[in-house]
């Protein structure tokens, strides 16, 4: 990790130090600890299950694009990786693009052939910013319809929808053109030429097959819905009976921000605006922080050690 990448980390740690520093010392510490203790066992393999399932959704998007190219790989191959990418696209934030070297390492060791590798790349890389933009707006509108919407969370959408533009116009572009409309100084750089090299091995035709495209983009928005459900299962567990629409809006707007801070493993970003969305709509704010830090357990901290193993398995030689 170079010296941007460990200040950023340093400043996420500090945000989240001081948030669990501010909720302990102004709210009752007995309180959060009676909370914690009278977890509901249930709703906690709930959740797990819940998890589990996000790692199968991403294993079918790779699937369904493997099978339009004429291959056929085993679920049981597929969902390690997908466990893998996700601590990627966690440990290193890009928007979902720093799993891209993993996703075609990982199959050309598996002698899947560089064009259908980056051929899965790009249906992954344009379902995850479809998927992604459908539930922001679905976010946006549920707490229009249902809860208050503050300024600060529309410009912070207005940012959002502007890079889940760009990222992917930047991927066709990339595709379509190559180094034809690129200054003659940026494709002689050697990560810059890499990129446009592995990008004109894509196939074509893979990108205009509206039924992959709408299939990948399925599974990949049933991914956001489970985190939101695993929100919803660690809110029940803490005793409050809310509503999935009540976890949906602040789980999606968390995770935006955490993405936009570009903060390793939005780290302190994520959980200061889970929780400040809870609180905003009625949650006490020791239920809150329990709820997102257990939150956190189940996405990140949980799969951390295996998705490290496989990651680096997956680029061993």
């Amino acid at each position: 990790m170079n010296k941007k990448g460990i200040k950023a980390l340093f400043a996420g740690l500090l945000l989240l130090s001081g948030l669990v520093l501010a909720v302990t010392h102004f709210g009752e510490l007995e309180h959060f600890l009676t909370l914690l203790s009278h977890i509901n066992p249930v709703w906690i393999v709930l959740a797990l299950c819940f998890q589990l399932a996000t790692y199968v959704a991403l294993a079918l998007v790779w699937r369904q694009a493997l099978r339009y190219s004429g291959i056929r790989y085993p679920m049981r191959m597929l969902v390690p990786l997908a466990i893998a990418k996700l601590f990627a696209d966690q440990a290193l934030p890009s928007g979902g693009l720093s799993g891209i070297a993993f996703i075609v390492n990982a199959f050309k060791q598996r002698e899947v052939s560089g064009q259908v590798s980056m051929g899965v790349m790009l249906i992954t890389i344009l379902s995850f910013y479809g998927a992604y933009a459908l539930v922001a707006a679905a976010s946006i509108l549920v707490l229009w319809m249902h809860h208050d919407i503050h300024q600060w969370i529309i410009i912070i959408s207005v940012i959002f929808f502007l890079f889940a533009l760009a990222v992917p116009s930047g991927v066709l572009f990339l595709k379509n053109w190559g180094s034809k409309e690129l200054p003659g100084w940026l494709v002689r750089m050697p990560i810059v030429s890499g990129i446009l090299k592995v990008y004109a091995e894509a196939p074509e035709k893979i990108l205009h097959d509206p039924r992959l495209l709408l299939s990948a983009t399925t599974f990949q928005s049933a991914i956001f819905l489970l985190d939101t459900a695993t929100l919803w299962a660690m809110l029940h567990a803490l005793g409050q009976d809310v509503s999935l629409l009540f976890a949906f809006p602040c789980f999606i707007i968390a995770s935006i921000v955490a993405m936009l801070s570009l903060i390793p493993l939005g780290m302190g970003s994520f959980e200061a605006t889970c929780v400040g969305m809870l609180v905003m709509q009625g949650t006490g704010v020791e239920t809150a922080l329990a709820a997102t830090l257990l939150l956190r357990g189940f996405t990140l901290w949980l799969p951390m050690m295996p998705g490290l193993w496989l990651t680096r398995r997956a680029f061993a030689s």
